[in-house]
């Protein structure tokens, strides 16, 4: 699916930080920019118009926004998200002439190129990090509903993909983590190439089975942090993650504005009033000390430090760190050495017009967890709830894939998203680089476009001088397309185990309309982050016919996930996004 530092130079004007802002923010509503975060102090009257009444129970109902509530059991009963009153109603487009001029975009994001297309003769090996993020696809989808194309920075097509749920085929046993099928078909956009669609399925941890949880909650309660889709948001958020505990589980709150502070010691999940309690009465207000609350967070987590259980930081900001170490690289260290001790760490990403997205994923990819970006109570009900296993319960880190093509079959090739997570030829055996982690039950996805030889769609030149020579008089294993391995490490070790498998004529699906749901779907999906990026192999691929392969493939969809794609794509049509 792939940085919330702030940088002191950037060559993206679009990524560049607006000085001051946490500290603007937080004194424009009468706060001292230096005030620490207090638990049950009293509120100016300013402050008092932004605290939401405490949160219901999970039982109870969801308020939504100020107009809508929808019951919880409504979410159980898994109403498609097209009828759902959990989805925000799609907005009404006004005319070009009426359309009120767009506001400075000061979120922060990573800039980086499409990935090329790649001669096999030349250049045989792909190697890539695996990714299991969604705060991509989350964020599209809030642009898109607010009426406005996404940048094209904020799109990483993998994260698009690795969105949705797919029943691709997983492991029989915990023995070995995860399970990968390789599949071969036709490319809806391009008659002249294929597609390789690698899909892996982690084993699921049944519930009885799960380790013991030991959860810091690291709450960000600067100023940046008092507007509706932020703290308050975050605070109902949490309040789901904790019903789903059990009762044997620990929790601590860990808070950070001009300071870090304890709010709650280690407590076990069954004191839920207490630990509810202390969520309720987070207030706002004071700059962002986010270096501080990661140390801080970091010991009450070794405090606690279960061994053969889950030991996880859970970082909840806007990423607008000001205060200590704010460098994308000083983060990225401080992470690096504190995940030596068998502390993981996850971030979810709240708020929006000044979200620091880059911070966040390199915190995220560094810290072997996993980065989510939470727009709307549905989408935590998402991330916290129904995918609490895959979010909080780990089954292999370090997971990387080596693809070799074998130029004999394949004349070039090119991997579809997955920028951000590239790793050089030699990271590959390399058991000290960083890489991806897979969680319970997590479906992952990358999908190649492959020129077969011969087939005319070539777009590179041949070497004059490069043909392929060997005095065997042969080619070992020139009925292959390629060779997929995948490196991995238990949650718990520090040496990784392989797995391989060659890919042959005997993967290959004769037509695309034979692929199965799923992998159609997720083709779809690949396609439209393609198409939103303004990527040269969709240009000419329609929004209707990305649209006609997603309506045939939704399946089942149980959670409405894949309905509400496809009113995605019709508001990116209608706004004309790169057509």
């Amino acid at each position: 699916m792939t940085c919330w530092l702030r940088r002191s130079h950037r060559r993206n004007p679009r990524s560049t930080a607006v000085g001051g802002v946490a500290q603007q923010n937080a004194q424009g509503r009468g706060v001292p920019a230096d005030a620490p975060a207090t638990i049950n102090q009293p509120e100016s009257d300013t402050l008092q118009a932004y605290k939401p009444a405490p949160a219901p129970a999970p039982t109870g109902e969801f308020a939504l926004d100020g107009t809508t509530t929808a019951p919880y059991a409504s979410r159980v009963a898994r109403v498609p998200a097209a009828e759902s009153k959990l989805m925000a109603p799609q907005p009404t487009m006004a005319p070009a002439d009426q359309v009120a001029p767009q506001e400075e975009n000061r979120n922060r994001v990573q800039d980086f190129k499409t990935n090329p297309v790649h001669a096999a003769l030349e250049d045989p090996v792909s190697t890539f990090s695996i990714d299991v993020d969604t705060a991509s696809y989350s964020f599209v989808r809030r642009s898109l509903k607010e009426g406005s194309v996404p940048q094209a920075d904020t799109v990483r097509v993998e994260e698009m993909i690795n969105y949705f749920p797919y029943d691709w085929k997983g492991p029989d046993s915990a023995s070995t983590p995860f399970n990968s099928t390789v599949s071969v078909m036709p490319t809806p956009w391009n008659e002249h190439t294929k597609l390789m669609h690698v899909a892996i399925k982690g084993f699921d941890i049944k519930p009885t089975e799960q380790p013991k949880a030991n959860l810091v909650f690291l709450i960000d309660v600067s100023g940046s942090m008092d507007e509706p889709d932020k703290l308050p948001l975050l605070k109902s958020a949490f309040r789901l993650l904790v019903s789903k505990l059990r009762a044997d589980d620990t929790i601590s709150i860990v808070t950070y504005a001009g300071e870090a502070g304890t709010v709650l010691m280690p407590t076990r999940a069954a004191e839920k009033d207490k630990i509810l309690n202390a969520i309720d009465n987070l207030t706002p207000g004071g700059s962002t000390a986010g270096e501080a609350g990661i140390r801080e967070a970091y010991k009450l987590a070794q405090q606690s430090f279960v061994k053969d259980g889950v030991n996880r930081v859970m970082l909840a900001t806007d990423g607008d760190f000001n205060v200590g170490q704010s460098d994308d690289d000083d983060l990225k260290r401080l992470i690096e050495q504190e995940r030596k001790s068998g502390v993981f760490l996850s971030v979810f990403g709240f708020g929006h017009d000044n979200l620091n997205d880059q911070m966040m994923q390199t915190i995220a990819q560094n810290g072997n967890g996993t980065a989510a970006y939470i727009d709307t109570l549905a989408e935590a009900e998402k991330v916290l709830v129904e995918d609490a296993s895959s979010t909080l319960f780990p089954i292999a880190k370090d997971v990387k894939i080596q693809v070799e093509f074998n130029p004999n079959k394949v004349s070039e090739y090119r991997l579809i998203g997955y920028e951000t997570r590239a790793l050089n030829r030699e990271d590959f055996n390399n058991d000290r680089v960083d890489a991806g982690d897979i969680g319970s039950g997590h479906s992952v996805t990358a999908i190649y476009e492959i020129t077969p030889k011969g087939s005319g769609g070539e777009q590179i030149d041949p070497l004059r001088y490069g043909q392929a020579t060997v005095n065997n008089g042969g080619v070992a294993n020139a009925d292959e397309y390629a060779f997929v391995k995948i490196r991995y490490k238990l949650p718990t070790e520090d040496v990784s185990k392989l797995i391989t498998t060659p890919v042959t004529s005997a993967n290959e699906v004769a037509s695309f309309d034979q692929a199965s749901t799923d992998q159609r779907f997720s083709v779809a999906v690949a396609a439209f982050g393609q198409k939103l990026r303004d990527e040269d192999a969709t240009a000419k691929f329609g929004y209707d016919r990305i649209m006609e392969i997603a309506t045939a493939a939704r399946g089942a969809d149980p959670f409405g996930y894949r309905s509400e794609f496809l009113s995605l794509v019709r508001l990116a049509s209608a706004l004309g996004g790169n057509r």
